[in-house]
């Protein structure tokens, strides 16, 4: 993903991952990420936001949109990896005041 486009807007952006951090690393690294990459291995924040469930135990891939309140404003349950950053910035324009 290239953030140049997201990071025009006054957002943070991150991805989080039920792997440990060292999994994480080495994905981060392999991909170039230019973003974050949090570790949630005990699973306890992807409980809290509705990705990893009951007869889901790999995270599902959604993007939640928060604004500074920290409300969230939507969630993108459609996440198509080829298109994610386009997608982003697609969201983040029809959010904007």
């Amino acid at each position: 993903m290239n953030g140049k486009a997201i990071r025009e807007f006054n957002v943070a952006y991150f991805t989080a991952s039920v792997d440990t951090p060292e999994v994480n690393k080495k994905f981060a690294e392999s991909l170039q990420a230019d973003y974050p990459v949090l570790s949630d291995p005990d699973k306890k924040v992807a409980e809290a936001y509705g990705v990893v469930h009951p007869g889901r135990e790999v995270a599902e891939r959604w993007t939640f949109y928060i604004g500074k309140d920290g409300k969230i404003l939507y969630v993108d349950r459609q996440v198509k990896a080829q298109s994610a950053a386009e997608d982003v910035v697609s969201k983040l324009k029809e959010l904007s005041p």
